[in-house]
């Protein structure tokens, strides 16, 4: 299966083509409810995570939601 290289909170990665934002997520263990990603400069809306597919060249920001008290 063919690769495609992204960069993740600038760290060069490699996924599968066709892979989404959800799958990318899912490689790493972070639960999609817990994420704000940013992808080429914009915002992903949490809903679309699953229907946004990944390029060769983009460039996510990804910021883990914490909560405490």
């Amino acid at each position: 299966m063919s690769r495609m290289k992204i960069i993740a909170n600038g760290q060069q990665r490699e996924m599968p083509n066709g892979a989404t934002l959800k799958a990318f997520l899912e490689s790493l263990a972070l639960p999609p409810t817990r994420v704000a990603v940013e992808r080429n400069g914009s915002i992903v809306p949490r809903e679309r995570f699953d229907s946004t597919p990944l390029a060769d060249g983009d460039r996510l920001e990804v910021v883990t939601l914490v909560g405490g008290g």
